[in-house]
């Protein structure tokens, strides 16, 4: 089976700044890392690699700054690894991010099963993976945190609240993969051999997807963000409380007393 894997670059948490004039994520500049979620994408897609010798592509949208990001996937265990890049996607929603990848997704062909994390650290919005899903016109499983291959068909967990259902389906199929489900690998000594001296990074930009401008990038973006406030918070107030267990308590009691509701 081809598992196609959706993978993000995003900013570090901590680092993530908005533009007031485009209203979009400030990506210069800062330090990246590979969006959480998508690492553990990777991983399942990786364990299934291991267990029933699945093929792994990598593909994102973005900037020629992910490069090593793409490689670092393939060194993780991935075989290939594609990056949508032209300047035309930049500013994109997730509509027309979706867009890119589904048209993507599509002249790779030959696929069974789609992977993504569950939401991005930077926007988390969760609309990319059911957004690709619908262009595809394929199945979709969310909030998946294990992926099976039964007699060819595919099973997987769905967190619940309150507890977790069984899925089944036939691929093709979408799945959004719960951050934190498992534990993404460290890259292997030969891969990482095999991407500094022999692998070649695939690069596929407007013209290579037979999109037009309009369709993609800010152009081509439907949301309209019209209003952006930073949030700031205040200096609070703190106390230390010492004492026995029951002394500690009876402050405590005696802090929100006046907030209790009688």
């Amino acid at each position: 089976m081809h598992i196609i894997v959706c993978m993000k670059v995003t900013p570090k948490t901590e680092q993530v700044k908005l533009d007031p004039v485009t209203k979009t994520i400030i990506r210069e500049g800062v330090e990246n890392e590979i969006n959480p979620a998508d690492k553990n994408a990777l991983e399942a897609a990786l364990q299934l690699k291991d267990k029933h010798g699945c093929k792994v592509t990598v593909i994102g949208m973005g900037p020629p700054i992910w490069e090593p990001y793409m490689k670092l996937a393939v060194a993780m265990g991935a075989d290939n690894a594609i990056l949508l890049s032209d300047r035309a996607f930049a500013g994109a929603d997730t509509l027309a991010t979706s867009k890119v990848l589904a048209t993507a997704i599509r002249k790779i062909g030959d696929y069974h099963m789609i992977f993504c994390g569950e939401e991005s650290s930077d926007a988390g919005t969760g609309h990319v993976p059911p957004s690709i899903a619908e262009f595809l016109g394929i199945p979709q499983i969310t909030f998946v945190n294990m992926v099976e291959i039964i007699d060819g068909r595919v099973r997987a967990r769905r967190i619940l609240e309150g507890g977790y259902e069984i899925v089944e389906a036939n691929p093709p199929v979408l799945l959004s993969i719960e951050y934190g489900c498992n534990t993404p690998r460290f890259p292997d000594f030969r891969r990482k051999r095999y991407v500094d001296r022999e692998f070649k990074l695939t690069i596929w930009g407007l013209k290579d997807l037979d999109l037009k401008e309009e369709e993609v990038g800010l152009k081509g973006s439907k949301s309209i963000v019209e209003e952006l406030r930073e949030m700031k918070l205040g200096e609070r107030a703190r106390e230390k409380i010492t004492g026995t267990e029951d002394e500690i308590a009876e402050k405590i009691l005696k802090l929100i007393q006046p907030y209790i509701k009688k």
